[in-house]
């Protein structure tokens, strides 16, 4: 008997090219899910807005504050017997 045409080898044969296959796809879809998973959006840590200053007189206090993404310095003002901030955007930045 021929080794080649044995149902044996014939069976090993196919068995292999089922590993083949099957570890092809495994690989594709580890791939995939990578790329999906690697893609995926970072938060950013870092402080939103920066204290430049602060002054108080006479009961009202004033804060000077930076927002580094939208390059805009901002003036907050209340009074000490307030509830309320008023915060307003004083300039934007080149």
């Amino acid at each position: 008997m021929d080794d080649a045409k044995s149902p044996n080898a014939i069976q090993s044969a196919q068995e292999d090219k089922v590993i083949k296959i099957a570890t092809f796809v495994l690989l594709a879809v580890c791939a995939g899910y990578g790329f999906y998973a690697f893609g995926q959006a970072r938060f950013d840590a870092r402080a939103s807005v920066v204290t430049l200053g602060s002054s108080s007189s006479n009961g009202i206090s004033f804060a000077w504050l930076y927002d580094p993404t939208e390059r805009t310095v901002y003036v907050c003002r209340t009074a000490a017997n307030a509830d309320t901030l008023d915060c307003k955007a004083k300039t934007t930045l080149p």
